[in-house]
Protein backbone atom coordinates (compact mmCIF):
# COMPACT_ATOMS: atom_id res chain seq x y z
CA UNK A 1 0.00 0.00 0.00
CA UNK A 2 1.44 3.48 -0.88
CA UNK A 3 0.94 6.42 1.42
CA UNK A 4 0.98 10.56 0.87
CA UNK A 5 2.31 12.30 3.69
CA UNK A 6 2.14 15.99 3.75
CA UNK A 7 4.45 17.69 5.66
CA UNK A 8 3.73 21.21 6.71
CA UNK A 9 1.42 21.87 4.20
CA UNK A 10 4.51 22.02 1.85
CA UNK A 11 6.02 18.87 1.34
CA UNK A 12 4.47 15.96 -0.39
CA UNK A 13 6.25 12.84 0.08
CA UNK A 14 5.08 9.17 -1.22
CA UNK A 15 5.55 6.11 1.24
CA UNK A 16 5.06 2.83 0.84
CA UNK A 17 4.35 -0.06 3.41
CA UNK A 18 7.71 -1.43 2.70
CA UNK A 19 9.47 1.71 3.36
CA UNK A 20 7.88 2.00 6.83
CA UNK A 21 8.83 -1.86 7.67
CA UNK A 22 12.60 -1.29 6.76
CA UNK A 23 12.73 1.79 9.77
CA UNK A 24 14.78 1.13 12.17
CA UNK A 25 12.55 2.26 15.55
CA UNK A 26 12.67 1.38 19.28
CA UNK A 27 9.24 2.60 20.89
CA UNK A 28 10.31 4.38 23.96
CA UNK A 29 7.14 5.12 25.54
CA UNK A 30 3.20 5.21 24.37
CA UNK A 31 4.06 8.37 22.29
CA UNK A 32 7.87 8.59 21.76
CA UNK A 33 10.46 6.65 19.36
CA UNK A 34 14.00 6.69 18.30
CA UNK A 35 15.14 6.24 14.55
CA UNK A 36 17.52 5.71 12.42
CA UNK A 37 17.79 7.03 9.01
CA UNK A 38 20.87 6.52 7.18
CA UNK A 39 23.35 6.46 10.22
CA UNK A 40 21.24 9.27 12.09
CA UNK A 41 19.52 9.40 14.94
CA UNK A 42 16.07 11.46 15.41
CA UNK A 43 14.00 11.39 18.60
CA UNK A 44 10.25 11.73 17.66
CA UNK A 45 7.66 12.35 19.62
CA UNK A 46 3.71 12.36 18.73
CA UNK A 47 2.19 15.49 20.24
CA UNK A 48 -1.28 15.47 19.02
CA UNK A 49 -3.34 12.96 16.64
CA UNK A 50 -6.57 13.23 14.98
CA UNK A 51 -7.72 9.98 13.87
CA UNK A 52 -11.08 11.50 12.09
CA UNK A 53 -8.88 13.75 9.78
CA UNK A 54 -5.62 11.58 9.45
CA UNK A 55 -3.45 14.31 10.87
CA UNK A 56 -0.53 14.27 13.25
CA UNK A 57 2.02 16.96 15.34
CA UNK A 58 5.34 15.54 15.51
CA UNK A 59 8.16 16.70 17.07
CA UNK A 60 11.80 15.41 15.44
CA UNK A 61 14.75 16.20 17.47
CA UNK A 62 13.22 18.67 19.00
CA UNK A 63 11.30 20.24 15.71
CA UNK A 64 7.31 20.82 14.93
CA UNK A 65 5.97 18.98 12.04
CA UNK A 66 2.37 18.71 10.88
CA UNK A 67 1.53 15.84 9.01
CA UNK A 68 -1.34 14.42 7.42
CA UNK A 69 -1.66 10.85 5.70
CA UNK A 70 -3.83 9.88 2.55
CA UNK A 71 -3.46 6.07 1.74
CA UNK A 72 -4.91 5.32 -1.82
CA UNK A 73 -8.78 5.57 -1.10
CA UNK A 74 -7.99 8.87 0.03
CA UNK A 75 -6.11 10.15 -2.46
CA UNK A 76 -8.89 9.09 -5.28
CA UNK A 77 -11.44 10.59 -3.39
CA UNK A 78 -9.67 13.98 -3.18
CA UNK A 79 -9.28 13.58 -6.97
CA UNK A 80 -12.89 13.21 -7.23
CA UNK A 81 -13.82 16.37 -5.66
CA UNK A 82 -14.52 15.31 -2.62
CA UNK A 83 -13.38 15.72 1.00
CA UNK A 84 -11.58 13.51 3.25
CA UNK A 85 -13.19 12.36 6.09
CA UNK A 86 -16.22 14.23 7.29
CA UNK A 87 -19.77 13.88 5.34
CA UNK A 88 -21.86 16.49 6.37
CA UNK A 89 -25.00 14.23 6.33
CA UNK A 90 -23.52 11.25 9.53
CA UNK A 91 -26.30 10.60 12.00
CA UNK A 92 -24.81 8.92 14.65
CA UNK A 93 -20.62 8.16 15.21
CA UNK A 94 -19.26 4.88 16.01
CA UNK A 95 -16.15 3.48 17.56
CA UNK A 96 -13.30 3.38 14.53
CA UNK A 97 -11.71 1.01 16.86
CA UNK A 98 -11.52 -1.04 19.84
CA UNK A 99 -10.48 1.49 22.96
CA UNK A 100 -11.76 2.89 26.74
CA UNK A 101 -14.29 6.06 26.82
CA UNK A 102 -11.80 8.50 28.82
CA UNK A 103 -14.12 11.86 28.51
CA UNK A 104 -17.15 12.46 27.01
CA UNK A 105 -17.96 16.27 26.38
CA UNK A 106 -21.02 16.79 24.93
CA UNK A 107 -24.58 15.95 26.51
CA UNK A 108 -28.03 15.09 24.81
CA UNK A 109 -29.70 17.73 23.06
CA UNK A 110 -26.41 19.82 23.15
CA UNK A 111 -25.94 21.80 20.00
CA UNK A 112 -22.51 21.17 18.84
CA UNK A 113 -20.65 22.38 15.75
CA UNK A 114 -18.62 20.88 12.80
CA UNK A 115 -15.11 19.89 14.64
CA UNK A 116 -16.11 19.75 18.11
CA UNK A 117 -14.84 17.21 20.08
CA UNK A 118 -17.33 15.14 21.24
CA UNK A 119 -15.66 11.98 23.05
CA UNK A 120 -11.99 10.95 23.87
CA UNK A 121 -11.43 7.48 22.70
CA UNK A 122 -7.96 5.56 24.27
CA UNK A 123 -6.65 2.61 21.65
CA UNK A 124 -3.35 1.55 21.38
CA UNK A 125 -2.43 3.44 24.05
CA UNK A 126 -3.42 6.34 22.27
CA UNK A 127 -6.42 9.39 22.66
CA UNK A 128 -8.01 9.85 19.88
CA UNK A 129 -10.36 13.25 20.13
CA UNK A 130 -13.43 12.34 18.09
CA UNK A 131 -14.91 15.50 16.63
CA UNK A 132 -18.56 16.31 15.25
CA UNK A 133 -18.54 16.21 11.75
CA UNK A 134 -21.18 18.18 11.20
CA UNK A 135 -23.05 20.79 13.03
CA UNK A 136 -26.65 19.26 14.58
CA UNK A 137 -28.13 18.44 17.72
CA UNK A 138 -27.01 15.22 20.09
CA UNK A 139 -29.58 12.88 20.10
CA UNK A 140 -28.30 10.28 22.21
CA UNK A 141 -25.23 8.79 24.14
CA UNK A 142 -24.74 5.22 24.03
CA UNK A 143 -21.47 5.13 26.16
CA UNK A 144 -20.43 6.68 29.58
CA UNK A 145 -16.91 7.58 30.66
CA UNK A 146 -14.95 4.37 31.69
CA UNK A 147 -16.86 2.18 29.07
CA UNK A 148 -14.60 -0.45 26.91
CA UNK A 149 -16.07 -0.25 23.23
CA UNK A 150 -15.50 -2.48 20.38
CA UNK A 151 -15.16 -1.12 16.68
CA UNK A 152 -18.21 -0.06 15.47
CA UNK A 153 -19.75 0.32 18.55
CA UNK A 154 -22.79 3.19 18.12
CA UNK A 155 -21.52 6.30 20.71
CA UNK A 156 -23.12 9.26 19.61
CA UNK A 157 -26.46 9.77 17.48
CA UNK A 158 -27.57 12.99 16.08
CA UNK A 159 -31.13 14.14 15.37
CA UNK A 160 -31.80 14.27 11.41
Amino acid sequence: MNFKVNVNSDLEVDISSEDVSKLDTVKISNTSYHLLHNNKSYQAEIINSDFNKKSYEVKINNNLYNISILNNLDVLIKEMGFSVGSTKHIDYIKAPMPGLILEINVKKGQKVKEDDPLLILEAMKMENVLISPREGIIKSISVKKGDAVDKGTLLIEFEK
